[in-house]
């Protein structure tokens, strides 16, 4: 019989080259053909080992979850960035390297951050998506995500629309 642990951690310093390697892998999969190829390469290359490393060793909140000692995917979030906005929390992103979606990773590291945010003290939070990014729209509807604010987002000389996701926080904190 063959075992593989799932583990859901605080990111440390030395898993800064595995969220790298992980960010690359997700974002080239969820954008590739949405966000302008240009922007889409310095995005990825200015959140390399030294950024995430900067990002652990500020204290950013920033979970990992592992199979068996691999680094699949993360999670960043905090307080909600949008101040005009009635919800206190926000996830910032959560990614999951494509050969591990599809199997409840995504879900299971969503679940943690609500819960965590709802130890915080945030009643609400809220979740960006890039409204052509289908499967991640898809994800947030299937999480119980309620739509409330369109806005744009600019990569370089183009624009492209997003959606604000909100969730009631009250499932995670029973």
């Amino acid at each position: 019989m063959i075992e593989a642990v799932i583990t859901i951690r605080a990111a440390r310093e030395k898993d800064a080259e595995g969220i790298a390697a992980v960010h690359d892998a997700a974002w080239r999969d969820a954008y590739r053909g949405i966000i302008p190829g240009r922007e889409l390469e310095r995005m990825i290359t200015r959140r390399g080992p030294v950024w995430w490393h900067s990002a652990i060793v500020r204290g950013s909140r920033l979970l990992l979850l592992e199979w068996d000692d691999t680094i699949c995917g993360y999670t960043s979030y905090g307080r909600n960035r949008v101040p005009s906005m009635p919800y206190g929390g926000e996830i910032f992103e959560l990614y999951i390297a494509p050969e591990f979606q599809g199997v409840g990773f995504g879900k299971r590291l969503f679940q943690v951050a609500g819960q965590d945010l709802a130890a915080h003290g945030y009643a609400n939070f809220l979740v960006w998506a890039l409204a052509d990014n289908e499967r991640g729209v898809r994800f947030y509807e299937g999480q119980g995500g309620t739509m409330v604010r369109q806005a744009n987002e600019r990569f370089g000389t183009e624009t492209r629309p997003r959606i604000a996701f909100a969730f009631d926080n009250l499932p995670f904190s029973r």
